[in-house]
């Protein structure tokens, strides 16, 4: 038997082990669910986590257009972004993002948010897959099912 260590051991990037889990979205609270996509891209969930190395995992949420968002966030949550120009900012709320032509955007922003900013939070924000429908093409990685709504009770919005 190994004789337990003192030391905290940092992995190398060439010792990650990614592997890749998939998440159907449907029903579940936006950002309940972020906090998890999150922590699983920065791979905060192994125990061999460094936190300036790429150790997460890539994650495929499957259904993004059908998160929820609990109280009157839906109608009253506004997101800005500005044009570059003098008074050329514009507002959405996320019921137009959600009914609109990308409504994976509101997961991608809540995940994005939550990652760290720089050249390795861009790193680990390549390893989400955000797709609206039930189909995605990562079929060969054989995927392991992480279901987010047995968690916890609070994770699936009431209907």
């Amino acid at each position: 038997m190994k004789a337990l260590s003192k030391q905290t051991r940092s992995i190398k990037p060439a010792e990650v082990e990614k592997k890749w889990h998939v998440i159907d979205a449907e029903g579940l609270v936006v950002g309940r669910l972020a906090v998890i996509v999150a922590n699983h891209l920065r791979g905060k969930h192994k125990p061999s986590y460094t936190p300036h190395v790429d150790c997460g995992d890539h994650v495929i949420v499957i259904n993004a257009d059908k998160v929820r968002f609990t109280g009157n966030k839906r109608d009253q949550k506004t997101y800005y972004k500005h044009t570059g120009y003098a008074g050329g900012i514009k507002a959405t709320t996320a019921a137009k993002v959600l009914d609109g032509r990308f409504p994976e955007r509101v997961l991608e922003k809540a995940v994005e948010r939550m990652i760290p900013r720089g050249p390795l939070g861009r790193d680990q924000m390549r390893a989400l897959h955000l797709y609206a429908g039930t189909d995605h093409p990562h079929a060969g990685q054989q995927p392991a099912a992480l279901d987010v709504a047995s968690m916890n009770r609070k994770n699936k919005a009431a209907a």
